[in-house]
Parts: C-alpha cells; sequence; structure tokens
C-alpha cells in the first residue's frame, strides 16, 4: 500500500522531537531503544524533564558528540550519553525498582506491533532469525503511568503495525495510551484507535487503508506540519 506523494512523512528524529514537546514539564521519563533514544535531544528547554534509563541512570542528558563522552555512561541503546547536573548512578535493582513501582510517569517504548486494545508487542518478531530482546520492556510497560510507542505506520513491505490484534508474542496487556508514527498520533480510546493528529497531505481514508483495524475520530484531527525551522507542530 503506497502513500499519498504529497504527504508529509516524519523522519525518526522528526518523530522524537514529537514526542519530546508532547511531555509535560515536571516528568519523570524513561526512554526505550530505537527512536525513543532520540527524544533526549530535543527536550525544551524550558522544562524540567527528568530522564530515566533502565541501566541505573536518573538525570540523563543528550547523547554525547560524536567520538566524545564516557564510554562507561551509555543508556538502552548503548550510545554514549551525557549526565545532567545532579545525576544519580544506581545499580540495576534500584532502576528496576523505579520502573515497577510507579516512580515513572511517561516511558517511550519502540514497538513492533500495537493492537486496538493498547496490547503492545515490542520484544520479538516471527522472522527465523529473530533474536529475543526483552530487556526491561515488560517492566516498563506495566509500571510507568503512561506509556507512548513510537514506530513507523508500515513495515517494510507496507504490512500495517497497528492491528485489531498483535500476531506477535507480547510485551504487555492493554498498556499503551498513545502511539507515534511516521504519520499520525493515535491514542488509545474506549474504542480502540483515535487519531490525534495526522500527517498534512494525507487523507484519513488513506491512513485507514495503513491500519490494520478501525480508526476512531471522536474529535477533528489535528493536522501534523513543518514549520519553518522543520518542527514538528500541531496545527
Amino acid at each position: 500500500m503506497t502513500i499519498a506523494t504529497n504527504a508529509l512523512r516524519l523522519t525518526r528524529q522528526q518523530i522524537a522531537q514529537r514526542v519530546a514537546h508532547d511531555i509535560p514539564d515536571g516528568s519523570v521519563v524513561n526512554l526505550g531503544i530505537g527512536i525513543p533514544t532520540l527524544v533526549s535531544d530535543y527536550l525544551p528547554a524550558d522544562r524540567e524533564i527528568l530522564m530515566h534509563s533502565e541501566n541505573g541512570i536518573l538525570g540523563m542528558g543528550p547523547l554525547a558528540a560524536e567520538g566524545e563522552g564516557d564510554p562507561d555512561l551509555i543508556n538502552a541503546s548503548r550510545q554514549r550519553i551525557t549526565l545532567m547536573p545532579g545525576a544519580s548512578i544506581c545499580e540495576h535493582t534500584v532502576s528496576f525498582a523505579m520502573m515497577r513501582g510507579g516512580k515513572l510517569d511517561y516511558t517511550v517504548l519502540g514497538g513492533f506491533q500495537v493492537a486496538a486494545n493498547g496490547d503492545l508487542a515490542n520484544w520479538i518478531t516471527d522472522a527465523p532469525d529473530a533474536i529475543p530482546a526483552v530487556g526491561g520492556a515488560m517492566d516498563l510497560a506495566v509500571g510507568a503511568r503512561r506509556v507512548y510507542v513510537t514506530m513507523e505506520h508500515v513495515t517494510r513491505e507496507g504490512a500495517p503495525r497497528l492491528l485489531e490484534k498483535c500476531a506477535y508474542p507480547l510485551t504487555g496487556l492493554a498498556c499503551v495510551d498513545r502511539i507515534y508514527t511516521d504519520l499520525a498520533v493515535i491514542d488509545i480510546g474506549n474504542h480502540g484507535f483515535e487519531v490525534y493528529a495526522i500527517a498534512q497531505g494525507l487523507p484519513l481514508d488513506r491512513l485507514q487503508a495503513l491500519t490494520g483495524a478501525k480508526l476512531h475520530t471522536p474529535k477533528s484531527p489535528r493536522i501534523l506540519r513543518l514549520d519553518a525551522e522543520g518542527l514538528v507542530q500541531y496545527a
């Protein structure tokens, strides 16, 4: 299934930027592997947001510049990171106690599939050479107060990733609150997928054709567009 040629399609960096600007001031946030690790680079300077990493960091800063940084200071994706003033380092047991104890306001996770009821599959696919990668995703999915998932709307082959029911083994049941894709921002509501925002130039019926479950629009969707500086805004 092709996407409208004149439609905006967000890059991984633009998805991360939109997520970062939707996180409210004063939040404690965990970032998972993949697109989520980019979120720390786009946090608004006028907000105090405390970043957590499951490998034992509270107060994580942006990614270190290429070729710089301490090899012992890494995020969940093994990328070198910086620390904010006052940051603390702890062992895994303490870090996972934060995750399991409901101390995180938000977690931003990558995803392979999300179901209309909020089920998440993000640790293994059905590919013959797939390598299981559980990590702390199961703890985060059930421990954080709100779960945001970042992903491309369809696979490389064009198959939907947003489905009525996940085909891959699940990470968590009914745990997802919002999904950020390259084409839309979609909430999990009482009746399933609710379109909060859609990419500029993409008709709703085309987004529906790229989605494996019914989309609902209890409110008129906002439009994802780029401003003069290339930042993703809601219109």
